[in-house]
C-alpha cells in the first residue's frame, strides 16, 4: 500500500437512490424479511448506504495498492443513518483519510441530501495479502464442502 497515496485521498461526489434500494425492496429479498417488508418505509436502507459509501472508499484505496498481492477488505464500519433518504434522492458523499496503520485507513465519512446531513461516519479499510485472504476463504470452502459431504475441491 501507498501509504504517501492513501493519506491524500479526499473525494466529493454524487449519488443518486435507485428505488430498488429502499429499506422495503431489500427486506422483501430476504427470507426472514418477506412478510414484513410492505410494512417498512420507502427510503434508502441503511445496509445499502452503508455499501454505497464503501464501494467509494474502496475504489478510492484500490489506486494505491498493487492489486496482484494486495486486495482491499473491510474491517470495521461505524456511521451514523441520520435521516430519511427517499429514492431518487441525489446524495452529495465526502470523504477523507482521517487516520492511518500500517496497511489500513480510516475514511471520515458524510452524506447529505438537499436538506440535511444524513450519513456521518467512519469506514476502516486494510490491503490485505491477497495470497492470504485467498488461502482462508479457500479453508472454509473446503470445510464447508466437506460438511456437505462433498470431499475437497480439485
Amino acid at each position: 500500500m501507498n501509504q504517501q497515496g492513501v493519506s491524500e485521498i479526499c473525494f466529493e461526489e454524487t449519488y443518486a437512490v435507485s428505488h430498488d434500494q429502499t429499506a422495503r425492496s431489500l427486506f422483501a429479498r430476504l427470507p426472514h424479511g418477506r412478510e414484513y417488508a410492505q410494512t417498512l418505509i420507502e427510503c434508502l436502507a441503511t445496509g445499502y448506504l452503508v455499501a454505497v459509501v464503501e464501494s467509494i472508499c474502496v475504489r478510492e484505496m484500490q489506486i494505491h495498492i498493487d492489486a496482484t498481492m494486495e486486495v482491499v477488505v473491510g474491517r470495521t464500519v461505524h456511521i451514523e443513518h441520520l435521516g430519511p433518504i427517499p429514492p431518487m434522492t441525489r446524495l452529495r458523499l465526502r470523504g477523507w483519510v482521517e487516520g492511518l496503520g500500517e496497511r489500513s485507513a480510516t475514511f471520515r465519512v458524510q452524506a447529505y441530501d438537499d436538506h440535511e446531513l444524513v450519513l456521518d461516519g467512519t469506514v476502516t479499510l486494510v490491503a490485505a495479502h491477497r495470497a492470504s485472504i485467498e488461502s482462508r476463504i479457500a479453508t472454509k470452502v473446503d470445510a464447508l464442502e466437506a460438511a456437505r459431504g462433498g470431499g475437497q475441491r480439485g
